[in-house]
């Protein structure tokens, strides 16, 4: 009895650590979105944009155009490089400030923890198989070897 259930526990074991990587492949996807849709509302009006980070959402110790303007390089690169996962954990780091600016400064939402949770889980398991990073990474291996 117990060797079939340590051998379909093996299994299961085996497969989720192989299809890891589409998890992780949609999460970047996913995060990117988010962040790809609100850097091209902010860059096709940078006018509001501007009036945005003056009144509604200032960034403590900063000037709003400077802001305004680290935000949107920000939430135009990082989603680019989150989408072919290309230096993925650096990508995340300033979402993860950019997320904790907005969560603490301007609107407490629920949604702003699961944005943490899904770069951090990016930040610490990497970009996985399905990524430039992966590709490097194994062509290199090869070309060192």
């Amino acid at each position: 009895m117990k060797k079939p259930v340590i051998k379909f526990f093996a299994i299961f074991l085996k497969t989720t650590s192989e299809t890891s990587h589409i998890l992780l492949f949609t999460m970047r996807l996913w995060i990117a979105n988010i962040f790809w849709k609100s850097g091209v509302l902010k860059f096709n009006d940078w006018e509001n944009t501007i009036m945005l980070f003056t009144y509604e959402h200032p960034v403590p110790y900063m000037n709003p155009e400077i802001a305004a303007f680290f935000g949107t390089i920000f939430e135009l690169s990082c989603p680019i490089l989150l989408a072919i996962g290309l230096g993925s954990r650096f990508a995340t780091i300033p979402l993860l400030a950019m997320t904790a600016v907005i969560q603490f400064t301007y609107m407490q939402h629920e949604q702003h923890y699961y944005w943490a949770f899904l770069l951090a889980t990016i930040l610490c398991f990497g970009s996985g198989k399905i990524s430039l990073d992966y590709f490097i990474r194994k062509h290199f291996r090869k070309v060192i070897s």
